[in-house]
This record gives structure tokens, sequence and C-alpha cells, in this order.
């Protein structure tokens, strides 16, 4: 259903507001550049900032950009179960191809309520949801049996695993169904993900390098190890520098750097990186061949 190098998109912003004519022409950019899918209003797209509206402005732009070129993926997680209803049932109504639905963080279910917060979801509205799993976040870690009655809901069809344990791939597949999707919540371990039998990644450093993060993948899933790690040996430096700060501070000024039309202005309360984070992005940029 979904695989290869999907970038989790950043918002623009400029003088505070929604730059939409960047947006679009990041979107274009990203599918001309070989990204399988996109998702919006996840977190490197600073969806903790956006109010509502904005929130649903960005799917609405992202899908409408997209235009059927390739499946949009709308970031529709929220700690409260009536907003993240609300979230999806926008991405179903506008044409969204599936949300992608966070654990819900701060309130800290216990396993019993994070199976109840998706079942709720899933029971109300049937656009296919994909699990995003990001304990660093959310505190809430969802174990592999929740995640195996997750995966028997109607409409979940795959997770988003940040948790960086590459073992998780083999208990999720002999506990979901080799047919539940999974993709690395982290470029720093896609190598190992899609090896031990992942699909691909849902990236922070795909906004920045989708060439050759779609290349990679295009790579690892063949089977060709080779191209597969070499490419990663390009790119590692730059997963490890775009989070050298608050992310996506670094994303936002990598992103500068090689397209000036786009502004390295993030909301509060994130804020510019510091200089030690810019160098080593700069860096890690030339090593990339990005610059």
């Amino acid at each position: 259903m979904f695989s290869g190098s999907i970038p989790a998109l950043v918002t623009p912003f400029r003088d505070g507001a929604i730059d939409e004519r960047t947006f679009r022409a990041l979107i274009d950019w990203q599918i001309e550049s070989g990204t399988s899918a996109l998702v919006p209003c996840g977190t490197t797209g600073e969806a903790a900032t956006l109010d509502i509206d904005e929130h649903h402005r960005v799917i609405e732009i992202c899908i409408d950009q997209a235009a059927g070129r390739v499946p949009v993926i709308a970031g529709a997680g929220s700690n409260d179960t009536q907003t993240a209803l609300q979230h999806m049932r926008f991405a179903k109504d506008h044409g969204a191809a599936a949300a992608l639905v966070v654990a819900p963080y701060y309130n800290r279910p216990n396993q019993d309520g994070i199976h109840a917060h998706f079942a709720y979801l899933a029971e109300r509205c049937d656009l296919p949801i994909i699990v995003y799993n990001v304990p660093s976040r959310t505190v809430t870690d969802i174990n592999v049996d929740t995640m195996a009655r997750l995966a028997a809901l109607p409409g979940v069809v795959g997770v988003k695993d940040a948790t960086g344990q590459i073992s998780r791939v083999t208990s999720h597949r002999l506990g979901c169904g080799a047919d539940f999707v999974q993709l690395s919540g982290n470029d720093d371990t896609a190598l190992a993900f899609n090896a031990a039998g992942g699909r691909g990644c849902i990236s922070v450093t795909a906004n920045v390098a989708p060439r050759l993060c779609a290349e990679f993948q295009a790579a690892s899933l063949a089977g060709d190890h080779a191209a597969a790690m070499a490419l990663n040996d390009r790119l590692f430096p730059l997963h490890n520098a775009l989070f050298s700060d608050a992310s996506p501070g670094p994303t936002k000024y990598a992103l500068n750097r090689l397209r000036p039309d786009v502004s390295p202005e993030v909301r509060l309360p994130m804020t510019l990186p510091s200089e030690a984070s810019r160098r080593a992005v700069d860096a890690a940029l030339a090593i990339a061949g990005l610059t």
C-alpha cells in the first residue's frame, strides 16, 4: 500500500503565516524527485503549533497540489480523541489516502486506553490509519501485543515505528501479519529496518535530499544492499545533523541553504538552530554532495 521514501513535510512559514506558494513548490519538487507519498501535518510540519483551521488548510493544499500523483497520508493525531477524529474526517473528505495517527501524548494512557483511542477512530471514520509509535515524544510506547490488537481493527493498515528497536519489525510481522505496512520513523535506522522487512521510511531527511532518499529506498527495497549502503553512508551525517538541535529548526535551515525561497522561520516554542547545529548541517550537506 505504502512504501519507499515518504517525507514528513515541513510547513513553511513567512511572517507568521503559512507560506502556501512555497509549500506548493516544495510538493512539486518532492514528487519530481521520486518521493512515493507525502505526509503533511506531522511533527516535522510543526502540527502542534497549527490551529485547527491551519492544520486542515495544510492538508488541503497538499492534496490539491499532489493532484493524485502520489498519495497523501495526512497527519491527524491528537491527544484528544475527538480532535483526531475531526482531522481524520476532514482528510477523508478532501481525498487523503490515509491518516497518520500518533499514540495519545501527555495524557499517558495505558495499553487499553491506546487501543480504545484507535478503535474509536477506526469505528467512526473508514480512512486507513497508519499508527505512529514514537515513545521519545509521547512517553507512552505501544507494545507489540497492543500493536497486534490494533492491526486487527478495520482500517488500521500499518505503523510508523520510531522506537529505534529493529527487532520490532519481526515482532510486528509475526503479530500483525505480513501485509501490515511497516515504515521506519527514523532515518538513521532505515537501512536496518528495511533489511528486517520494513517497506520504507516516513523521513525527515527527505525534506532536504528527496532524490537521494528515494534512490536509497529504491535500492534497499530492491535488495541492492551495496548501493543502499553507499547512499546511506552519504546521507548518514545529514540524518544526525538534522537533529543536532530542536527539530525542525535544522531541517528548515538546510532547506533554506538549498532553496532560498524557503524561509527558515519556525514557530515558538521552536527557535532557529544554534551556530553549532548550523555548522553540522553545512558539513553534512557537503558530504551528501548537495552543496
